[in-house]
């Protein structure tokens, strides 16, 4: 057994499609009180942070309209676009969801923003429910 303390799954982040996150920043900072967190850019969306307890909402505005969020603002317009799941061991969690029949859009895991490896779950074996996995 590993002496690494193990933390369970929790919410990492939700991520939300926003059209212009300069119009919500008011919102998130003034209204909710909730401190920025600087975030990377990643898979062709801009993405601005703010803490939530341990959690952080993630405001994605499209770089492209062809990027993931462009299409999905096209598509559904501004909402809710995944929820990350922050994991204890990524690789064994992926297995697990293999082997329960869950369709995986990331075979194996990636860099995604923040240098955070992470995999996403298709919303065909998760309720309709974009699911983004991450490490703890």
């Amino acid at each position: 057994m590993s002496d690494i303390p193990r933390r369970g799954t929790r919410i990492a982040h939700v991520g939300l499609a926003v059209r212009s996150a300069t119009d919500l920043y008011a919102f998130y900072r003034n209204v909710l009180g909730m401190s920025e967190a600087e975030l990377s850019d990643s898979d062709g969306a801009r993405i601005s942070g703010f803490v939530a307890g341990e959690s952080l909402v993630e405001l994605l505005e499209a770089n492209q309209p062809g990027s993931p969020i462009g299409k999905f603002l096209e598509k559904r317009g501004p909402g809710i676009h995944h929820i990350c799941f922050s994991v204890d061991d990524l690789d064994a969690t992926l297995s697990k969801c293999r082997e329960s029949g869950i369709r995986l859009i990331d075979e194996s895991p990636r860099v995604g923003a923040e240098g955070k490896r992470i995999a996403f779950l298709h919303p065909s074996s998760t309720g309709g429910i974009l699911v983004e996995l991450t490490e703890n």
